[in-house]
């Protein structure tokens, strides 16, 4: 199987502005925003889906929450945000290297929650 976009942004092979890098994971702003502030949390290491991940990728798992966590304070949205995970096709997942959606910047109200 080839790289994700995600392993090749992470490498450097497509050029990308992180607005959050350490050494367990990065975040860029999505390209297809679903609300005024989309950022994707994206594990260094390339886990395909939730499922795939194992009892030794726990701390990893908390450390992105934790991320998604800091970065809705730095992005302005700490009152009130989402993080979503998508977990295959039938539910919209198109990159297969399991990442975070943090979401922000509107009411609950003005949401589509379709």
């Amino acid at each position: 199987m080839s790289d994700s976009i995600f392993t090749q942004i992470i490498n450097g092979d497509i050029p990308s502005e992180f607005i959050y890098e350490d050494e367990h994971c990065v975040v860029i702003n999505d390209i297809n925003p679903q609300a005024p502030v989309h950022a994707l949390v994206i594990p260094r290491k390339a886990i395909t889906m939730l499922v795939d991940a194992s009892d030794e990728d726990q701390a990893l798992l908390g450390h992105l929450m934790l991320v998604a966590s800091r970065v809705a304070k730095d992005l302005g949205v700490a009152e009130g945000f989402r993080v979503v995970v998508n977990n295959g096709e039938s539910v919209g997942m198109t990159i297969y290297h399991l990442h975070l959606h943090v979401m922000g910047g509107r009411t609950y109200a003005e949401q589509d929650m379709g």
